[in-house]
């Protein structure tokens, strides 16, 4: 039993690591989006490979434990949630990754606004994961649940950027082209968005052993 308690917090540890790294790229893509940063945007592309080997690290240790030690109860409920995390923090690095690819495709155009409401978005974004990932740390329900209310923000500001950005490509078509950029921007801030809100769905799985998915339980109580 010992070891297995021991076994469980080298997987917490491991999805810790993860987390760090992912929010680490999330941060520098959006960095180099809003201050044109290079070296921030290079970066993000360097760390990808070390989220990929880590994802499948976790896999393999989750399974295993899985396997060897047929848990039982909320130590089975432990594994299941960081299996299906570290799928979302995983997929969070791609995204990142493509952030960091606009904002390359970005630094070669002229500002066309201050950003529209990008740095607002991002800013929500990152509240999001972090209170996610602090939610899963301290298993604190009450945070996770926060992280499911400002899922709707996050898309009310998404489509009220998506509007503003189309009316600045209808005005003048050489807008275009950076335009799109920071639409895939912002689509790639809401999907973010979207695995955080999983995140925290997963914690709530862990902490209550309730499935909030798809707005069971109407996400409250």
């Amino acid at each position: 039993m010992r070891h297995f308690v021991e076994e469980l917090e080298q997987l917490k540890t491991k999805l810790l690591e993860m987390s760090s790294l992912v929010e680490a790229a999330i941060q520098r893509s959006i960095s180099a989006v809003i201050h044109k940063d290079k070296s921030a945007a290079d970066e993000v592309f360097r760390s990808e490979t070390r989220i990929n080997n880590i994802e499948i690290e976790i896999d393999e240790f989750a399974v295993n434990l899985l396997a060897l030690q047929q848990p039982m109860a909320a130590d089975l409920r432990l594994i299941i949630a960081a299996l299906k995390i570290n799928t979302d923090l995983e997929r969070m690095g791609d995204l990142a990754v493509n952030i960091a690819q606009r904002a390359r495709s970005l630094m070669e155009e002229p500002v066309i606004k201050p950003m529209i409401d990008i740095p607002h978005i991002a800013g929500l974004v990152q509240s999001m994961v972090r209170k996610a990932l602090d939610a899963f740390v301290t298993r604190d329900a009450e945070l996770a649940r926060s992280v499911l209310a400002s899922d709707d923000a996050v898309d009310n500001m998404r489509t009220a950027c998506y509007h503003e950005l189309v009316s600045f490509m209808e005005k003048d078509p050489q807008n275009i082209k950076q335009a799109l950029d920071l639409l895939a921007v912002t689509r790639n801030l809401e999907r973010i968005a979207d695995h955080s809100t999983n995140i925290a769905e997963d914690v709530l799985f862990l902490v209550k052993g309730v499935d909030v998915r798809h707005h069971a339980e109407a996400r409250a109580h």
